[in-house]
């Protein structure tokens, strides 16, 4: 059995996030990498997935397994997934918050605050449960660590949420503060009642990246000004956010003709 360490679906399931309206001024080359190389790791082992046992051993090898880790496990377990939601989810993550870490740290600095909330969290998970034999595997780790300091930085930056109950699907604007808070707060529940195994999601990854990743960014918040960087401005991004509006369109509008004929009007 797999623990999931990156399984945002417990989230994902009903709402998650698509996008938030905090422009990042600089090109996020290392958000792009980590996105492009999780999704080439996967895809030279998917072909793995036809066959279980294959596929079992390979996550046995490269996976952290608490019981038989090993320092390197640590970093390979980051870059592996369970499977086509898995990834999505992980990567889509990345993708809405991961910028706007990368530009408020710098490149260099973003790449070595990604990697060490990833540690963090598998090192939360082994201490959880140091006996396990089940391999841990996934990007969510490190992903909540980004979730964290997009927290602390930018609590108020308004994120979309796409809503799904049933058949109803919305689009909302709501506050980071919310949207994160109320996913460090699942796993943090889940975890407690769930202290060993977590039912093949490694809650306790989740939240010690989470946490690490506030952590880590406490530096960055402070050269920004502190409590100062939010009373700037209340907790949103510090430039105009951006927004997905519908425009008026500029073809002109036709109204449709009446004609008459040997039937009268149609």
């Amino acid at each position: 059995m797999v623990v999931d360490a990156g399984d945002l679906n417990a989230f994902v399931r009903a709402m998650f996030p698509i996008r938030d309206h905090n422009p990042s001024r600089r090109t996020p080359f290392v958000t792009w990498s980590l996105i492009a190389v999780n999704v080439l790791v996967f895809l030279s082992y998917y072909p793995l997935f036809s066959d279980e046992l294959a596929l079992a051993r390979f996550f046995f090898q490269w996976g952290l397994v608490p019981a038989a880790a090993s320092p390197e496990t640590f970093v390979t377990s980051m870059f592996l997934h369970g499977g086509l939601m898995h990834i999505g989810g992980n990567m889509l993550f990345l993708w809405v918050f991961g910028d706007n870490m990368e530009d408020a740290m710098g490149h260099l600095g973003f790449l070595g605050f990604y990697l060490a909330s990833g540690l963090a969290a598998a090192a939360a998970q082994f201490l959880s449960d140091p006996s396990s034999t089940a391999p841990m595997v996934g990007a969510s780790g490190a992903i909540a660590g980004v979730m964290g300091g997009y927290l602390l930085l930018y609590p108020r930056a308004r994120v979309d949420v796409l809503i799904i109950l049933i058949i109803i699907f919305r689009i909302i604007p709501v506050p980071a503060w919310i949207v994160l808070g109320a996913w460090f707060g699942i796993q943090v529940a889940q975890g407690s009642a769930m202290p060993t195994g977590g039912g093949g999601v490694a809650y306790w990854a989740h939240a010690g990246g989470f946490v690490a990743g506030l952590l880590f960014t406490l530096p960055a918040w402070v050269r920004l000004g502190g409590p100062r960087h939010w009373n700037r401005n209340h907790g949103a991004p510090p430039y105009p956010e951006t927004a997905a509006r519908l425009v008026r369109s500029e073809i002109p509008r036709v109204r449709r003709q009446r004609r008459g004929g040997p039937w009268g009007r149609r």
